[in-house]
This record gives C-alpha cells, sequence and structure tokens, in this order.
C-alpha cells in the first residue's frame, strides 16, 4: 500500500506515534511518505520504502504568520499525485485533518480522490481544540474526514463532549516497539553512584506536565531513598525547574539530559518514572516507561488510567497530590521484592500494547477509509 502520513517532527506523542508507524509499516513493504515542516526526529531515512518530503513555507512580507496550511495541502497534492497514494493518515487534528480536507478538495478537482484518516492525540482537542478561534474548524475537520480514530477511550469521550461529531470515532491506543528496551546497566554509573536510584521523567516540558510536580516529587523520594533525577527532553518550563532544584537544595541531584536519542537506554537503567500531568490522553512516555519495565507514578488525568494500573503497575494520585506520589515512589522503592514485583507487572502490562498487536487496527482502518470512499 502506499500511504502518506502528516504529523508534527518533534518529541511528542503524537510525532513519536506516527514516526514510529510509518517505519514499522515500511519494514511490512509498504511505501510510506512522511510529510511534514522537518524531518521527525525518530525517522532514519535510509530505511527501504520510506520518503520525506519537507514543506516549504515562503516568507512574505504580507504575512505576519506563514501561511503553513497551505503550503501542507500543496504538498499533500503534490506528493499525492506523484507517487498515487492509496490513503492519508494524518496525526493531531490541528492543523493537519483542516489541510488534508484541502487537499481531497484540490484532488477531485483533478479526478483523484484520496481517503483521510484521521487521528485525535490529545491536546488538539482537549485544550487547542476547545479554543473558540478553531473550534468550528476542527469540528468539521473531524466529520469531513473519512475515518477518525483516537488513541483511548478517554480522549474519545472527550471529543463526542466538546464537539458535534457525527463520525464513528475508533479507540487504537498508542503502541510500543519492545524490541528497543533491552537490559544494560553498562551507562548506569554515568548517572547514579552504587546504591542510588534513577528517577526518569521525559517530556516537552510545556505547563501541562507540570514539571515543578516532578522535582517535588523527587525532593521528597530522595529525603528518604538515595537517588538521582534524570530529565529527558526541552521546553518553556526546563530553566524554572533547574531554578527549582537549586532552591531546593538539589541541583547536584537533577541532571538535565535535553533531547537525546538514547532514550531507550535511559529507561532500560531507570528505577522509577514520574508523569504528574494535568492532561494526558494517552501517556506514551509512561507507555515506554513500563516497556523497559520501570514502575510508574503517574496522576490519573485522562487516559493515564488505562495505561498505569494503580497498585499493579505503579500508583496513580490526583493531580497536583505530590505527597500521594511522593510515598507511592517510597512503597515501591524501599523494597527490592516488592519493586521487581511492580516492574514485572509494568512490563506484563506493556505487552499488551506491543506494536504487532496494535498496528494492525491501523490497517483496518486504512482498509476501511479506502473502502468507504469507493462507495
Amino acid at each position: 500500500m502506499k500511504i502518506g502520513i502528516v504529523g508534527y517532527p518533534t518529541y511528542g506523542g503524537s510525532g513519536v506515534v506516527a514516526t514510529e508507524l510509518g517505519m514499522y509499516l515500511a519494514r511490512q513493504g509498504h511505501k510510506v511518505h512522511f510529510i511534514s515542516y522537518s524531518q521527525p526526529v525518530r525517522l532514519d531515512v535510509l530505511e527501504p520504502n520510506i520518503y520525506y518530503h519537507e514543506v516549504n513555507v515562503q516568507d512574505y512580507p504580507l504575512f505576519e504568520y506563514q501561511p503553513y496550511e497551505l503550503a501542507l495541502s500543496s504538498k499533500m497534492v503534490n506528493v499525492a499525485l506523484k507517487y498515487k497514494l492509496e490513503v492519508i493518515h494524518v496525526h493531531y487534528a490541528i492543523p493537519h485533518a483542516y489541510a488534508a480536507y484541502m487537499a481531497k478538495q484540490i484532488l477531485k478537482d483533478k479526478g483523484f480522490d484520496l481517503p483521510i484518516v484521521t487521528t485525535l492525540h490529545g491536546t488538539d482537542i482537549t485544550l487547542v481544540g476547545r479554543n473558540p478561534s478553531y473550534k468550528q474548524a476542527v469540528n468539521f475537520s473531524i466529520n469531513h474526514s473519512d475515518v477518525v480514530s483516537s488513541v483511548s477511550e478517554s480522549l474519545k469521550q472527550d471529543t463526542l463532549a466538546f464537539f458535534s461529531i457525527h463520525k464513528e470515532i475508533d479507540v487504537i491506543p498508542n503502541f510500543v516497539d519492545l524490541a528497543l528496551y533491552k537490559p544494560d546497566d553498562s551507562c548506569k554509573h554515568n548517572f547514579a553512584q552504587e546504591g542510588e536510584k534513577i528517577i526518569t521523567h521525559v517530556s516537552n516540558f510545556r505547563k501541562v506536565k507540570r514539571i515543578s510536580d516532578v522535582v517535588e516529587v523527587f525532593f521528597r523520594l530522595q529525603q528518604k531513598i538515595p537517588s538521582v533525577l534524570l530529565m529527558l527532553g526541552d521546553g518553556p518550563e526546563k530553566e524554572r525547574a533547574r531554578k527549582q532544584a537549586q532552591d531546593l537544595g538539589i541541583a547536584d541531584r537533577v541532571k538535565f539530559l535535553g533531547k537525546t536519542s538514547e532514550v531507550e537506554r535511559i529507561l532500560c537503567i531507570s528505577d522509577l518514572f514520574i508523569l504528574p500531568s494535568e492532561k494526558e490522553s494517552f501517556g506514551l512516555a509512561a507507555l515506554e516507561a513500563m516497556g523497559a519495565g520501570v514502575p510508574v507514578i503517574s496522576s490519573n488525568t485522562g487516559g493515564l488510567g488505562e495505561v498505569n494500573i494503580h497498585g499493579t503497575t505503579g500508583f496513580t494520585a490526583d493531580v497536583g497530590d505530590v505527597e500521594a506520589m511522593s510515598k507511592g515512589a517510597v512503597h515501591i522503592l524501599e523494597d527490592s521484592d516488592r519493586h521487581l514485583q511492580f516492574a514485572k507487572a509494568a512490563r506484563k502490562q506493556a505487552e499488551q500494547f506491543a506494536i504487532d498487536k496494535i498496528i494492525p487496527g491501523y490497517m483496518a482502518l486504512y482498509e476501511k477509509a479506502i473502502k468507504l470512499n469507493n462507495a
């Protein structure tokens, strides 16, 4: 099958899912064309069956904000015609679903009918999509996609509550490639001394991730359990978190590693993962940690409860309840046998979301979209 994939090229969950999905499909022999304004961070363009098409937005003095949606629609049209795409899969409603609809209309005038699959990932619905400036366009784009999916049951219900949707929404959860997570303690000494636990957080450091709660939970935890905190990623809250660590006197125990390509290796040497987000439609970062056999301390918002099972794979708590989170963390780490039990349960839960179990659902969506489009 010839498939177009449109998504954000960043470290965010939607971009990771789009990239990993495309690379898996390429390994299965499908021709996969990625369309974005820059190369996705996890994309290996040297792999066979993978093609990358950059969207160029030309500067023009008339525009204070460059019209990316127009350039994206035009690129979709060009790629669809040149490579005879059979379906285009857009991740994150804004602006990708809207741009795909415009591309579909342009292609119709050229006698080319392109099925659109839209996957909703989270803040495109729960935050940005609710903004009055975007709500009508998001509502229209979802309803005019051929097939729509969401990454969790929680997000599906939020979408139906926030918008007037008359399309069926299929729930296809995020996935994890378990083959990427192989036990290897060889680099553990680079971050922690003998006997210290490694606590990890991975995100884009936006306010919604509640980075200050990560630091606060760790501050309480390290008072009882010798440990270090590894902060992976970058974003607007990073420097504030760094100052918070300094003010709490734990700056030497909190290490900011930035955007690294070694996420899997670091997770494999971690003892606990913290994700106290205000909103999470699914919690892909938590799932990836669990794929490495790492117990998770998280908030119970959105789809996190569908991933992190309270009392089994880790603990969940109300948003902002750093006391409960820190107590859960201590409970897991203070006993090695108990920690091992949580770690095994985390890995077992991750196996339910293994990439080879989830991807067939997307293939079924593509076939459904093509069938509906040809009806």
